[in-house]
């Protein structure tokens, strides 16, 4: 695989995100990361999954710049895929554990929500939210209703609209990340809970997992069409393009 690596432990495995600097998500990481969940899924001897970054960045989100090039079929084929990656970690049944080593706006977040447990770096500068708003991007009612799971609809009602990024310390008071540790220590932080996790009966995990969710699940738009075509049809609005455009462009000056 070109965006991601796999690495199997004894009964779990590391899904690590690695794609350039800022590992930024286009389709081909997608397509990888919905291959992977499928086989990892799939696979009796995988127990559970840690997703993880590179040093300093989980994910930067969506690589923009090449998605403003995609044309409409690319764009299309993409946000569908986008949906079906949520949905697939948001129902996953085992495990899984987000070891979150830097920055996670947007689409880092979009995949550290679908989490059991959240371990994030210590950081001054790490941030993590989503700014959907903020970048002029539609975001969904699946992802919506996943944020305010975690930080209750009150405090996500305001920070969607506000396109705000919490700070580490922010993000734990509000209940969007479990603990904070230094860097170098957000791996092992992951595997000393995957392996907690993996003490209790595998029946009984999953099963009192999808209790736990089962409000969240339920109300997920597994279709997704309508969202689909609402992104779209905003995506190829000329006055979000305008400011897309001038988004790629300072992207592209630093």
């Amino acid at each position: 695989m070109n965006t991601i690596n796999i690495d199997k432990k004894e009964n779990y495995a590391i899904v690590q995100l690695s794609r350039g600097k800022v590992n930024a998500i286009n389709h081909e990481m997608v397509n990888e990361l919905l291959r992977a969940f499928t086989d990892l899924d799939n696979d009796q001897e995988v127990k559970g999954i840690i997703l993880t970054g590179t040093p300093h960045f989980f994910s930067a989100g969506l690589d923009v710049i090449e998605l403003y090039g995609y044309n409409e079929e690319q764009i299309e084929a993409f946000f569908t895929a986008f949906g079906q990656l949520h949905i697939q970690m948001a129902t996953f049944k085992k495990p899984l554990v987000c070891a979150l080593t830097g920055y996670s706006p947007a689409g880092g977040c979009v995949f550290a929500i679908t989490a059991d447990y959240r371990i994030m770096a210590d950081g001054e500068k790490y941030t993590i939210g989503l700014n959907e708003v903020a970048v002029n991007i539609q975001i969904s009612n699946n992802l919506i209703k996943a944020y305010a799971y975690w930080i209750g609809y009150g405090k996500a009602h305001e920070a969607i609209l506000d396109g705000k990024l919490f700070n580490v310390q922010e993000a734990l008071d509000c209940g969007l990340v479990n603990k904070i540790v230094p860097l170098e220590n957000v791996m092992p932080a992951a595997e000393k809970q995957m392996k907690k996790y993996l003490k209790a009966n595998e029946t009984i995990f999953k099963n009192t997992k999808q209790k736990l969710r089962k409000s969240w699940i339920e109300s997920l738009e597994m279709d997704g069409s309508k969202d689909l075509g609402e992104a779209i049809n905003l995506w190829w609005s000329p006055e979000i393009r305008s400011k897309m455009k001038a988004f790629v462009e300072s992207l592209q000056k630093k």
